[in-house]
């Protein structure tokens, strides 16, 4: 599977923080049911790798890990059994390893010299991160408008509220959330209804 793939599955990725291990599986479960299989576990608890193999034996799922800033933490997620890399920003070495690891790979961007930075390195697809800090749609709207060849994942400030907006520009593939990904304790059937709800956001 490519980025490009993984981005075009459905049209929200959720956004998870595991804080205890034994929550990683029921919530796997549920959001894969509800329609949402992308899963970006953050690398933000101690039990995250963890998380990310505990989820990857769930029928459905493609688990991947959020929040990775440098080769280490790439190559213990590729090591968990990640399926693609999410970055908070882009740094050359960061994705000099994506590269030569061949792994799928999001990184975020908020400004067009982080767009040519990934584009020197082979990258179009791109996080816009974080989103309504950084302006908004308006200002993905601008970023989009000289760099034709690029798709974005919108993250951060993305809710239910707002996610059809974003999805409904046409650069805009996915949207990562975490409102379909509550911390705590999992209600797989209360989990499975939002995760339902924000399967059909691009219908």
């Amino acid at each position: 599977m490519t980025i490009a793939d993984i981005m075009q599955t459905a049209p929200v990725i959720p956004v998870i923080v595991v804080d205890e291990l034994e929550h990683a599986e029921p919530l796997a479960r549920a959001l894969v049911a509800g329609g949402l299989p992308v899963l970006e576990v953050t690398l933000r608890t101690p039990v995250a790798l963890d998380a990310i193999r505990a989820m990857s034996r769930v029928d459905g799922a493609i688990v991947g890990a959020g929040t990775v800033t440098n080769g280490r933490e790439l190559a213990e997620a590729i090591d968990a059994g990640s399926r693609f890399i999410v970055s908070p920003g882009l740094t050359e070495p960061l994705g000099k390893a994506a590269n030569a690891a061949e792994i799928p790979f999001l990184p975020g961007i908020a400004d067009a010299g982080d767009i040519m930075r990934g584009l020197d390195l082979g990258l179009t697809h791109f996080k816009f991160f974080p989103a309504m800090a950084a302006g908004g749609l308006p200002a993905l709207k601008a970023l989009a408008a000289p760099f034709g060849q690029c798709r974005f994942c919108p993250t951060g400030g993305i809710s239910l509220a707002n996610a059809a907006e974003w999805l409904a520009f046409d650069p805009v593939l996915c949207v990562g959330g975490s409102w379909v990904a509550p911390r705590g304790p999992v209600d797989e059937r209360q989990v499975q209804q939002l995760a339902r709800q924000a399967a059909t956001l691009a219908d």
